[in-house]
């Protein structure tokens, strides 16, 4: 098997797994409970949430934990409009969001909210002009992923913040799913940020909400104690403790495992690019973690499963994204649908070894003849 598939989902460090069942054994009690078993647990996720907003650097914001990145959207992006809908319905995002982004706010739409979203550069980052003259009295909300989950390209999130910060009655909201693990990302200006561990090697089903103090939203689940009054339920410490663990471990190496990333990133887009209908659709400005590629005329699926029934492991789209249908990335970036559906994507980390690289290398070529004759 050759997994280059790291931006859907990658393997749980053992480290991190091992201290997920350690807090499950050790502390078993109710963190709502009034005895000393329900103290202690509660302990655990206080000082879990104290490590991960000093690795973070993001002051005193609450941590909500939720059960992924797409619980946490919903709750930061239908939460914050409804709480402020008396202020006004208009709402600003991107082509580029995640589905658990996009599906939200078509359902605030319905219910009667305006949508507009920025225009996209060629590079793939929005135009901050545009976005200024999209804001408005009465914009409540602004949601602009961080990392973009197809090309890959990182937002100038701190010129948007400041920018939303103008508009003192607007929400500013980050999903930095695919920035968090791989990437020192800066919350100054950010009043909402998403995230899951387990695009950074911690575990599945679960996910944090960076809450300002100042932010009110309107909980998606009403009914039931819990750690925080925005997001019911009995809050779970190993989640807490084991998030935090996956953060400190990626944080902590995260420079070296960059500059091996973009190595490996260099030697995949200059053996690639060689090929006549290879077209690269990441930029400049994406992470080196994604590259994007299309091979003109082949189908994206068609490409992938024949890499699939030869052990190679792509993604088409986001794992979220509907089958079958164009990248709206790639047609934001290149203006060309035949790109969008013919695109695929690598995501590669650390982990990926020179010998897996070489080998998905010499599949490709023979894939590449197969299907093109070129």
């Amino acid at each position: 098997m050759i997994y280059l598939d790291y931006a859907a989902n990658t393997p749980v460090d053992k480290r991190v797994l091992e201290e997920y069942c350690k807090t499950n054994l050790l502390y078993f009690g109710n963190p709502n409970a009034n005895h000393q078993a329900g103290f202690s647990a509660l302990n655990q996720i206080e000082k879990a949430s104290e490590q991960l907003r000093g690795i973070l650097h993001c002051g005193p914001m609450e941590v909500l934990y939720t059960s992924g990145a797409s619980e946490a959207n919903n709750l930061a992006i239908k939460g914050a409009a409804r709480a402020y809908r008396e202020n006004g319905r208009h709402i600003i995002s991107t082509c580029l969001e995640h589905s658990s982004v996009s599906g939200a706010l078509t359902w605030l739409q319905q219910t009667g909210c305006e949508i507009d979203l920025v225009d996209i550069k060629k590079d793939g980052t929005v135009d901050l002009q545009h976005l200024k003259e999209l804001l408005r009295k009465d914009t409540v909300l602004v949601s602009i992923g961080y990392v973009d989950s197809e090309l890959g390209v990182c937002q100038p999130i701190r010129e948007i913040g400041e920018i939303v910060r103008d508009y003192p009655q607007c929400i500013f909201h980050t999903d930095a799913t695919q920035a968090v693990g791989k990437i020192k990302v800066d919350t100054e200006n950010i009043d909402l940020m998403t995230f899951t561990p387990h695009k950074f090697f911690g575990l599945n089903g679960m996910g944090v909400l960076l809450r300002k103090e100042n932010v009110v939203l309107e909980p998606l689940v009403h009914g039931g104690k819990s750690s925080s009054i925005y997001r019911s339920g009995t809050p779970v410490p190993a989640w807490a403790v084991s998030i935090a663990e996956a953060l400190k471990i990626s944080y902590n190496d995260l420079d070296n495992n960059f500059e091996k990333v973009r190595r490996i990133r260099h030697d995949l887009q200059t053996a690639l690019q060689k090929y006549p209908l290879v077209h690269i659709n990441s930029t400049e400005k994406s992470l080196p973690h994604f590259l994007n590629v299309s091979v003109k005329e082949i189908k994206a699926e068609v490409f992938q499963s024949m890499l699939n029934e030869k052990g190679i492991y792509v993604s088409t789209k986001s794992a979220c994204s509907v089958p079958n249908t164009p990248s709206r990335a790639v047609y934001a970036v290149t203006g060309d649908r035949k790109l969008a559906r013919c695109s695929w994507r690598i995501s590669v980390s650390h982990l990926t070894g020179e010998d897996e690289v070489k080998e998905f290398l010499a599949v490709f070529d023979r894939c590449y003849h197969e299907l093109t004759d070129k």
